[in-house]
């Protein structure tokens, strides 16, 4: 996303909100603990928030100011969300980029947020489907040159 960012300045991105260590690992999001994101969905601060990897993500209602103003803007969602954004953005496209699998774990061990069984388990959810019943779906093999699929995704757009 960041690359897609670099490429393209009318591009915006969503920065979530995440119950996780803010120094765990290169995405840019907001660190709150799990008390603290309660008490942002109890406030209704978020678009839409969802469970996934043992952690809670949140987006931001700040993303509907990002929405006006920018000629796209781009999160980072789990499949669990996807319908839910969905509903809540109506003109919702997802980018479902994906790689081989021993693409996927070289990339996951060198991030080092997540311990082998952990990888294990996300490794094991890369062949899932998306869920039935999203309207605007593009696939995108970024197995290879981050220029090729930034490239491809901005297509897209």
């Amino acid at each position: 996303m960041t690359a897609m960012r670099a490429v393209c300045l009318d591009i915006q991105l969503a920065r979530r909100v995440i119950t996780r260590p803010s120094a765990s690992g290169s995405e840019d999001f907001d660190s709150v603990t799990e008390a603290q994101f309660n008490q942002m969905v109890a406030e209704d601060r978020f678009a839409l928030y969802w469970s996934a990897h043992g952690l809670r993500y949140g987006v931001p209602e700040t993303i509907d100011d990002l929405r006006r103003t920018a000629e796209a803007v781009l999160v980072n969602l789990s499949r669990a969300a996807l319908l839910q954004a969905q509903e809540v953005f109506g003109d919702f496209r997802v980018i479902h980029l994906t790689a081989a699998t021993e693409v996927l774990a070289q990339r996951l061990a060198g991030r080092g947020r997540e311990d082998a069984e952990t990888v294990a388990r996300r490794l094991a959810q890369t062949g899932k489907p998306l869920p039935d019943g999203l309207r605007s779906v593009t696939k995108i093999d970024n197995s290879g040159a981050l220029d090729t699929a930034v490239l491809a995704a901005l297509d897209v757009l």
